[in-house]
């Protein structure tokens, strides 16, 4: 029977290598090599063109200099179960640099479905940086645009279910006229379900986030943990002139001050906008319904919020636990408020906060490649600010939900016991993350204590339980999820909670992201 075992495993890793072949390309690969780590392609199409659903193009370290669009067409569709992925090689760091390419060409163009991009920077396009064009449920994970002439990634033409997750998109100009290149833009024609986690767009001329549409309407855009700032400028920190926008999330809109009545529904969850040249948060003309959850705005020039334009009949502005610190909030009277920072009885100072020195904003991503952990507009402790929202479904430290993008965490169980241990109770965030399906969580305890933990999908459902009141002597421990529920399933892509209950009282949570 062991044989049997041994035999039949050996065929299983066999045609699953056979099916699923690994593919390489270099920046000094050839054509005429098979494609493999010893002899990689030399160029994009011909490892594309080589590559069937469930295949991997490995991108190898280094600077591809390139002057002609690098096109995926629906030719290379793949499917829920059978993505085509394009990724970094371990930890190396592949640069396609497109800056003598043709001014108005394209760096990426992406017209088909099923294709998770990881790790690649994306420089010098003649437009955008990418352009996924006609392309729906692509992830696009841990890649950099940045200095393209104009948007760093951009969707059109119905492109819809696609996922943005921990890019950075800074320092893309269009000349001569600087105005129309954003950080990220789903806009014109795009279609509805777009996500966008842990995001950065700094210091592109036009926007951080464009929404404006043309053609497209009644579409939904999702954005959480996005940060923006410094939009407007250039690189040099010089404003290219009136043309340059220069908001930080710029919700929607159309053309002569949206005449057709168009609708972007948004919806800004833990954002962050500051020191942009216009306004933080801009309904621009957009008519549709915008969500505020738990938003900051700081140091924006006309405004760190402003929605002031009646909506279609049937539409809402909901805006609740958000902050605003040095600069305008501008919001209609229709607006569904709810204990912000600029509403009785909370007045917001300098104080409220750990730190206003916003260049850490920019620093090194941790090695999962989420959002590096900075002190900037997090509350400081005392702050009247800390359990002080209302809540909104999500999980949350203390009595209630802080106001504003970051969620404190200042209570904590400091013990002894007789071996001497001290320290506090810690959960720390899983790894990797975002997960396909394994992820480790690691916690620490000062004392012995009965734990739960318990996973929760994004509307607040219990999904799994880890561990279920067991005693656990003081030290540190990591704990296994294979993505699976109660049942066995694997589950859903998309944001997970991990929450921690000790027998003290003591709760901690933090946000997971699983990906297919």
């Amino acid at each position: 029977m062991a044989r049997k075992i041994i035999l039949l495993t050996s065929c299983i890793l066999f045609f699953t290598h056979f099916l699923f072949a690994q593919i390489y390309i270099a920046p000094d690969g050839d054509d005429t090599n098979p494609g493999t780590i010893d002899l990689p392609f030399g160029t994009f199409p011909t490892a594309i063109s080589e590559a069937v659903p469930g295949d991997t193009i490995y991108v190898r370290g280094g600077v591809y200099n390139l002057t002609t669009t690098i096109t995926i067409t629906a030719v290379k569709n793949g499917s829920d179960s059978l993505f085509f992925t394009m990724k970094a090689y371990n930890n190396e760091i592949p640069v396609l640099d497109f800056s003598t390419q043709q001014f108005g060409d394209k760096g990426i163009s992406l017209r088909a479905n099923y294709w998770h991009f990881k790790g690649l920077q994306i420089t010098g396009a003649g437009d955008n940086g990418m352009d996924i064009n006609f392309g729906s449920n692509n992830i696009i994970e841990e890649c950099q645009f940045y200095r393209n002439r104009d948007t760093g990634l951009q969707l059109s033409n119905g492109s819809a279910n696609n996922r943005i997750i921990n890019c950075d998109s800074y320092y893309n100009a269009d000349p001569p006229d600087y105005a129309d290149a954003d950080g990220f833009a789903p806009k014109l024609t795009v279609g509805s379900g777009n996500y966008f986690f842990g995001c950065r767009a700094w210091v592109n001329c036009d926007d951080g986030w464009d929404g404006y549409l043309r053609g497209a309407d009644d579409v939904t855009t999702t954005l959480e943990n996005c940060w923006t700032w410094g939009n407007g400028y250039l690189e040099n920190g010089t404003d290219p002139g009136p043309d340059a926008n220069g908001n930080g999330f710029k919700t929607g809109g159309g053309d002569n001050s949206n005449a057709d009545s168009l609708m972007h529904h948004v919806i800004l969850i833990n954002c962050v906008a500051f020191d942009n040249k216009n306004k933080g948060f801009d309904q621009n003309n957009n008519l549709g319904s915008m969500t505020l959850y738990n938003c900051s705005g700081y140091g924006n020039k006309t405004a760190n919020y402003r929605i002031q334009r009646a909506l279609n009949p049937g539409q809402t502005l909901t805006v609740k636990n958000c902050v605003s610190f040095v600069g305008n909030v501008q919001l209609g009277s229709f607006a569904v408020q709810e204990t912000n920072s600029w509403l009785p009885p909370f007045v917001v100072t300098a104080d409220d906060f750990l730190s206003l020195d916003s260049d850490s904003a920019s620093a090194r991503r941790q090695p999962d490649g989420s959002l590096p952990e900075i002190e900037f507009l997090h509350l400081a402790q005392g702050s009247d600010l800390i359990d002080a929202g209302v809540d909104l479904g999500f999980p949350y430290n203390g009595t209630a939900p802080d106001l504003g993008a970051f969620e404190s965490d200042y209570t904590t169980l400091i013990a002894g016991n007789e071996s001497g241990i001290s320290g506090s109770f810690q959960l720390f965030q899983n790894y990797p993350n975002p997960f396909n399906p394994i992820t480790h969580i690691t916690y620490s305890l000062p004392i012995s204590e009965k734990v739960n933990l318990i996973i929760f999908n994004s509307l607040g459902e219990k999904v799994a339980v880890l561990i279920a009141g067991e005693k656990r002597s003081a030290g540190e421990y990591q704990v296994t999820w294979d993505g699976r529920d109660v049942m066995g399933n694997l589950v859903s892509a998309g944001v997970y909670y991990y929450r921690m209950e000790l027998e003290s009282g003591m709760v901690r949570t933090r946000k997971m992201i699983f990906l297919k």
